[in-house]
Protein backbone atom coordinates (compact mmCIF):
# COMPACT_ATOMS: atom_id res chain seq x y z
CA UNK A 1 0.00 0.00 0.00
CA UNK A 2 1.48 3.34 -0.97
CA UNK A 3 1.91 6.12 1.57
CA UNK A 4 -0.71 8.26 -0.20
CA UNK A 5 -3.31 5.47 -0.14
CA UNK A 6 -2.47 4.70 3.50
CA UNK A 7 -3.01 8.32 4.56
CA UNK A 8 -6.30 8.47 2.69
CA UNK A 9 -7.57 5.33 4.43
CA UNK A 10 -6.69 6.74 7.86
CA UNK A 11 -8.96 9.75 7.35
CA UNK A 12 -11.73 7.95 5.50
CA UNK A 13 -15.04 8.38 7.38
CA UNK A 14 -16.14 4.90 6.25
CA UNK A 15 -13.28 3.26 8.19
CA UNK A 16 -12.27 2.97 11.83
CA UNK A 17 -9.04 2.27 13.68
CA UNK A 18 -8.85 -0.86 15.77
CA UNK A 19 -6.25 -2.04 18.24
CA UNK A 20 -5.17 -5.58 17.38
CA UNK A 21 -3.33 -7.44 20.18
CA UNK A 22 0.13 -8.47 19.11
CA UNK A 23 -0.14 -6.50 15.86
CA UNK A 24 -0.04 -2.91 14.72
CA UNK A 25 -3.11 -0.73 14.80
CA UNK A 26 -5.35 -1.52 11.85
CA UNK A 27 -7.74 0.42 9.67
CA UNK A 28 -10.98 -1.42 9.07
CA UNK A 29 -13.84 -0.47 6.80
CA UNK A 30 -17.28 -0.15 8.33
CA UNK A 31 -18.63 -3.33 6.68
CA UNK A 32 -15.74 -5.67 7.62
CA UNK A 33 -13.89 -6.89 10.72
CA UNK A 34 -10.20 -6.85 11.73
CA UNK A 35 -7.87 -9.75 10.97
CA UNK A 36 -7.92 -12.34 13.74
CA UNK A 37 -5.15 -14.77 14.55
CA UNK A 38 -5.85 -18.15 12.95
CA UNK A 39 -4.36 -21.21 14.55
CA UNK A 40 -3.01 -23.99 12.27
CA UNK A 41 -5.41 -26.47 13.92
CA UNK A 42 -8.33 -24.53 12.47
CA UNK A 43 -7.07 -25.39 9.00
CA UNK A 44 -6.59 -29.07 9.80
CA UNK A 45 -2.84 -29.11 10.50
CA UNK A 46 -1.91 -30.62 13.86
CA UNK A 47 1.83 -30.90 13.39
CA UNK A 48 1.99 -34.63 12.69
CA UNK A 49 2.02 -36.65 9.51
CA UNK A 50 0.20 -39.59 11.06
CA UNK A 51 0.61 -43.25 10.33
CA UNK A 52 1.48 -42.81 6.66
CA UNK A 53 4.25 -40.39 7.55
CA UNK A 54 5.81 -42.99 9.83
CA UNK A 55 5.47 -45.67 7.15
CA UNK A 56 7.14 -43.30 4.70
CA UNK A 57 10.00 -42.74 7.15
CA UNK A 58 10.58 -46.51 7.45
CA UNK A 59 10.59 -46.83 3.65
CA UNK A 60 13.08 -43.93 3.40
CA UNK A 61 15.35 -45.61 5.96
CA UNK A 62 15.23 -48.88 4.01
CA UNK A 63 16.13 -47.02 0.80
CA UNK A 64 19.02 -45.34 2.62
CA UNK A 65 20.32 -48.70 3.81
CA UNK A 66 19.96 -50.10 0.28
CA UNK A 67 22.68 -47.64 -0.79
CA UNK A 68 25.15 -49.81 1.11
CA UNK A 69 24.85 -52.44 -1.62
CA UNK A 70 26.82 -51.48 -4.67
CA UNK A 71 30.10 -51.58 -6.54
CA UNK A 72 31.80 -48.70 -4.77
CA UNK A 73 35.22 -49.29 -3.22
CA UNK A 74 35.54 -46.44 -0.74
CA UNK A 75 33.82 -46.95 2.58
CA UNK A 76 33.54 -43.33 3.66
CA UNK A 77 30.17 -43.04 1.91
CA UNK A 78 29.00 -46.10 3.85
CA UNK A 79 29.72 -44.23 7.07
CA UNK A 80 27.67 -41.27 5.87
CA UNK A 81 24.76 -43.48 4.82
CA UNK A 82 24.82 -45.34 8.14
CA UNK A 83 25.07 -42.06 10.06
CA UNK A 84 22.11 -40.49 8.27
CA UNK A 85 20.06 -43.68 8.66
CA UNK A 86 20.95 -43.77 12.38
CA UNK A 87 19.78 -40.17 12.83
CA UNK A 88 16.52 -40.99 11.04
CA UNK A 89 16.02 -44.02 13.29
CA UNK A 90 16.77 -41.91 16.37
CA UNK A 91 14.15 -39.35 15.30
CA UNK A 92 11.60 -42.13 14.82
CA UNK A 93 12.37 -43.62 18.25
CA UNK A 94 12.06 -40.20 19.92
CA UNK A 95 8.76 -39.59 18.12
CA UNK A 96 7.47 -43.03 19.17
CA UNK A 97 8.47 -42.30 22.77
CA UNK A 98 6.82 -38.86 22.67
CA UNK A 99 3.57 -40.27 21.26
CA UNK A 100 3.54 -43.09 23.79
CA UNK A 101 3.99 -40.70 26.73
CA UNK A 102 2.00 -37.76 25.35
CA UNK A 103 -0.91 -38.05 27.76
CA UNK A 104 1.26 -38.34 30.87
CA UNK A 105 2.42 -35.39 32.93
CA UNK A 106 6.12 -34.71 32.72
Amino acid sequence: MSEQTHRASLHDPASTRVNQPGREEGVVRADSHPVQHERPEEWGWHGETGRWGRVGAVVAILFMLAYLIGNHEGRIEDLWVLGIAAVMILIMVLDWRRRRNAWRAR
